[in-house]
């Protein structure tokens, strides 16, 4: 299912374990875009005020194969010692700027981590031909991480910001969070690209790079389709 020689790039990102790439990943990357798209049916929207766009659980043999891959190529390079739990879902993202809520339109952490002894990973395996449909992108807080909790802790905090610091934050015509602004600094973009998997520290905020949200669709072989993991592990002794 995967290449079973993986050439790794990492990509360092300050005050992080760096944002690992892989290309080429799986042997059969057109397999599971049928797959995708024979199932079009069961994608479900995600929870309001979560991932802008529809999402379908991967079955747990894909998942398994992910953490095993995972753990023998990746945990060590992202300060993990093991994985005590994961899982993956394919997802697209299709809202347009004017469907999105105010805290999809800022950058986000897959999971805060307040634990000494655990860590959180995630993973994004892009699986569309046409890079204009957008890559990931990093950003670091500008803002202490009191007043960045307290924002992030109910997403409906976003609503209910000044309006002066609103328009300051989100600008004045809706859209995807691309660049810096006033509460976060952008570190840099990862391009998508057919087949290219990246790992990276769920801590790290970050975004869809979405520049021409015209082109997202609902259909899993037009669309920005990807296959997103989620791994919840031990930290690494050190």
């Amino acid at each position: 299912m995967f290449n079973p020689k993986p050439t790794i790039q990492l990509i360092p990102i300050a005050g992080h374990t760096p944002i690992v790439i892989i290309d080429d990943f799986l042997l059969h990357p057109d397999a599971l875009v049928a797959e995708a798209c024979q199932a079009r049916d069961k994608f479900t929207n995600a929870p309001k005020n979560a991932f802008p766009g529809l999402e379908l659980r991967m079955p747990e043999s894909f998942s398994s194969r992910l953490n095993d891959f995972f753990i023998q190529h990746i945990s060590k390079l992202l300060g993990a010692r093991r994985s005590l739990s994961m899982f993956s879902r394919l997802s697209m993202i299709t809202l347009a700027p004017d469907e999105l809520a105010r805290s999809q339109r800022i950058c986000h952490q897959d999971q805060i981590n307040e634990s000494p002894q655990h860590c959180f990973a995630a993973s994004v395996l892009y699986l569309f031909k046409n890079p204009e449909l957008g890559g990931t992108s990093f950003y670091a807080p500008k803002i202490d991480q009191a007043r960045i909790k307290q924002l992030y802790i109910n997403p409906s905090a976003w609503d209910e910001l000044p309006e002066q610091e609103a328009t300051e934050l989100f600008g004045t015509k809706p859209h995807y969070m691309t660049e810096s602004n006033p509460y976060f600094e952008l570190l840099g973009n990862v391009e998508a690209k057919w087949n290219r998997v990246i790992f990276y520290d769920g801590s790290i905020f970050h975004s869809g790079h979405i520049t021409k949200p015209e082109l997202l669709s609902r259909d899993p072989a037009q669309g920005r389709l990807t296959i997103n993991g989620f791994f919840t592990c031990r930290k690494a002794l050190g």
